[in-house]
């Protein structure tokens, strides 16, 4: 593998008894991703493994160019990295005549040349993606609910709509080429599959943590619609914020829809409470708990939520006590739980 710079689901409703009901399904990454955890880590358009088409476009010679594109374009992408090499693939697509078509030339002569090999799975709606990345964008699409695709994708209803009905799909050249998605739509699947990876190792050590008559649970994919169209027992909204929620809060309660949308910095004081009163004892892995806050952090700094904090029990004889919070404009979401059982 050629390398040109460093590495850059539980869909939880509400949840009955313990821990995860039945109707919750898993999306761990294949076994061959975990293995590799080649991911893309940041919100940039080239994956680590694709660099070298970047590296082709800056290096290659007029004359090598010339074998996969028209000389007319390889006139302009020669005089633009003369006046400043390209760092993106945003740049090389800003140059006259570079359209998709002409990017995927453009990859074309990148792997023929050995500048990236199968590790970069290629071009894909303005984005060049890993192997991994694609296997984690093809899960994700694939297992969660259509509230979260649209959640992800909240300008592309339509887009969200025909990818839940098309599922499953086995690559994602067909996810991408999908009628709706479009270049920000899956910038946004892919960031939803690949960015909060630390975050999610967090949620899945506090899932393991030990209880008896009680607990906790943390989700960073479920479905709040669902949640807050349960039939439940003794079912009750605390507080809500954002206009996503405003139906389904009681206007003659004062205070239980707030109205303006919540911050990062509620949402990481949130998370951070509840992490911590989950290791009470002590037994998260320092680094696991750090790096999980750390990636939080990065996600929700200077963004708005919607969500709702409510109660609920699924029988007499147990109680839960939910919270949730989804990105207004990208659907990261994350919903925590704590509960207690007779």
């Amino acid at each position: 593998m050629r390398r040109y710079v460093g590495s850059a689901f539980l869909a939880a409703g509400l949840l009955a008894g313990c821990g995860p009901s039945e109707t919750e399904t898993s999306t761990q990454q294949p076994q061959e991703q975990q293995a590799h955890g080649l991911l893309t880590e940041t919100d940039v358009d080239v994956a680590a493994e694709c660099q070298g088409i970047i590296a082709f476009a800056n290096s290659a010679t007029y004359a090598k160019l010339d074998q996969y594109l028209p000389s007319n374009v390889v006139d302009n992408l020669v005089a633009a990295r003369a006046a400043q090499p390209f760092v993106s693939l945003a740049d090389v697509s800003a140059v006259r005549l570079v359209g998709p078509a002409r990017l995927q030339q453009l990859e074309q002569g990148a792997r023929s040349e050995d500048y990236i090999d199968a590790d970069c799975y290629g071009i894909v709606e303005g984005l060049a993606v890993s192997q991994d990345d694609a296997a984690a964008i093809r899960t994700l699409v694939n297992s969660v609910s259509f509230t979260e695709l649209y959640t992800i994708m909240p300008y592309a209803w339509n887009g969200a709509q025909n990818l839940a009905n098309q599922r499953p799909f086995s690559n994602v050249d067909a996810i991408g080429a999908t009628s709706g998605v479009g270049e920000v739509g899956f910038r946004n699947l892919r960031n939803a599959a690949t960015l909060s990876r630390p975050f999610e190792a967090l949620v899945a050590a506090v899932n393991a943590l030990p209880g008896s008559h009680g607990g906790v649970f943390m989700a960073r994919h479920f479905d709040w619609w669902a949640n807050l169209n349960g039939q439940h027992y003794n079912f009750g909204i605390h507080e809500c914020y954002g206009d996503k929620t405003e139906q389904f809060t009681n206007p003659n309660i004062p205070g239980q829809h707030r109205g303006a949308d919540a911050d990062g910095a509620e949402v990481r004081a949130h998370v951070a409470a509840f992490v911590n009163a989950a290791d009470r004892f002590g037994t998260l892995d320092p680094a696991v708990k750090a790096a999980g806050l750390a990636n939080l952090a990065a996600l929700t700094e200077g963004r708005s939520f919607f969500g709702c904090s409510y109660g609920f029990a699924p029988d007499p004889w147990s109680g839960h006590s939910g919270t949730f919070f989804i990105d207004t404009e990208n659907g990261f979401g994350v919903y925590t739980d704590s509960y207690w059982v007779e």
